[in-house]
């Protein structure tokens, strides 16, 4: 009898978990998302048909629906607040991701002591830190309270176990990725762990009315660690960041059912905790009262918040044939693509056999290309060694053929400049209403931006050739 041949149906099929990419075959990496590692084989489902069961609650109009349910509660922290959209709606579930060190834990246990009240608990669970070193954070940066409850568990079923018991109306997980479901095989933190215990815990959040905040880890390139299932499945995803040598750190909106996601909230970090910035500007200055050569000044926009910037360049005769270009806070495509339009347009020949060093002013790092003209202008008045007029804000992007392009929210920028006293600023042209007071120049091109220079010194640097 000859054998029987397989049907699609009898086939091994195969998916992969981050995106559902289905294939016959096995794969190391999904061609889809570019995965490794998530193709895994499944059984081929049967054609099932689902009746129509009982509604839970009836459809109504959505004019009728009681929005009063959704109501925000402030978390005590106004900075967490602004990014959140006004607070934590009862229900909700916030992902704070970032890196090792930069004061995730520092931030939430500061949450948990002022969002809990006699009407409201906190319990925060650790799975990461025994409950000792937990209570020796709260000492030192004052986050106690009497409704603030410490769970250190790794168990899934005992922290459903402690919901019962406590009624928290906040939850606060760290981290979502220590804790695993017995009723799972995986070590913690894998994929099937992580998709278990966050759903279980977004199912609790939801049929208690408890907003949860979980805290998750990051890879080496910054991104998400766990299935990116996790992502879609929380309400908000929010992002830390921050150098762990600076005291700056950032919290910013990535995904928000509740509110905008070009907020961004900005902390201190020191040794008694981490505190606000509700005026940020005043970290990335530096005040001198003489003017130094190589230094300028721009607005940057971080979601609607418009922060004042240093820029800073130095430039050096170099002792070696390959000159160094050294950057800090600032992306080094962006400083060799000032540098080559300042050789070609400006007609500054000075730089090309030079080391140049090149950083920002306490932390914060420029990534939008409005940076570019103050970065244009500090590498020249670094290479002509004059300083640039005091009180002087450079805004605009500068294209490789020299030309100042307009960029977004210029008005915003100004108005933030001359609130701190800035009374001049270089802009590109037709930058829109401009406050009363300040002095703003109009310039096309890196040619009329470098007027803002000495005359004498502007020639000297581009007729100065390196020494050997």
């Amino acid at each position: 009898m000859a054998a029987r041949t397989k049907t699609a149906k009898d086939r091994p099929s195969y998916r992969c978990t981050e995106c559902g990419w289905q294939t016959a075959k096995w794969l190391g990496r999904c061609p889809e998302c570019q995965a490794w590692g998530t193709v895994e084989e499944y059984g081929a489902p049967a054609v099932r048909t689902t009746a129509a069961g009982r509604v839970s609650s009836a459809a109504l109009p959505i004019g009728q629906v009681d929005g009063r349910q959704a109501t925000a509660r402030s978390t005590g922290v106004d900075e967490l607040d602004r990014v959140l959209g006004g607070g934590l709606v009862p229900g909700a579930v916030v992902l704070l991701a970032g890196e090792p060190g930069v004061g995730k834990s520092t931030l939430l246990l500061d949450v948990a002591a002022k969002a809990s009240s006699d009407e409201h608990r906190t319990l925060y669970v650790t799975g990461e830190e025994s409950a000792s070193q937990v209570r020796m954070r709260a000492d030192r940066i004052g986050a106690l309270s009497d409704h603030l409850y410490l769970a250190a568990e790794t168990d899934l079923s005992a922290v459903l176990g402690h919901l019962d018991a406590v009624k928290p109306s906040l939850l606060i997980m760290d981290s979502v990725q220590t804790v695993a479901s017995p009723e799972i095989d995986g070590a913690p933190g894998g994929m099937a762990q992580v998709r278990e215990v966050a759903g279980a815990l977004i199912r609790a959040s939801k049929e208690r009315g408890m907003s949860t905040l979980l805290v998750g880890h990051v890879t080496k390139d910054g991104a998400i660690a766990g299935p990116r299932l996790l992502e879609h499945l929380v309400d908000v995803v929010l992002s830390f960041e921050g150098d762990r040598h600076a005291r700056l750190r950032l919290v910013r909106g990535v995904k928000n059912r509740y509110g905008a996601t070009d907020e961004v909230g900005c902390f201190e970090l020191h040794d008694e905790g981490i505190t606000g910035l509700a005026d940020p500007s005043g970290l990335f200055l530096t005040r001198r009262d003489v003017a130094v050569p190589g230094t300028c000044l721009t607005v940057t926009l971080e979601g609607k918040r418009p922060l004042v910037a240093e820029v800073q360049a130095l430039t050096v005769d170099s002792q070696i044939p390959s000159p160094r270009r050294t950057t800090s806070g600032l992306e080094t495509s962006r400083v060799s693509m000032m540098l080559a339009v300042l050789e070609q347009r400006g007609r500054i020949s000075a730089l090309g056999k030079r080391d140049i060093y090149s950083a920002t002013v306490g932390g914060v790092k420029l990534t939008e290309p409005a940076a570019d003209l103050a970065i244009a202008l500090a590498l020249a008045s670094a290479a002509s060694d004059t300083p640039l007029p005091k009180n002087l804000v450079a805004i605009g992007e500068v294209g490789l053929a020299g030309e100042v392009r307009r960029v977004t929210g210029v008005q915003r920028r100004l108005a933030e400049a001359h609130r701190l006293g800035f009374t001049h600023a270089l802009v590109p042209v037709d930058p829109g209403k401009v406050p009363a007071g300040m002095k703003v120049t109009e310039v096309a091109d890196v040619g009329d931006a470098l007027r803002v220079l000495p005359r004498s010194r502007r020639g000297k640097a581009a007729e100065e050739t390196p020494s050997h």
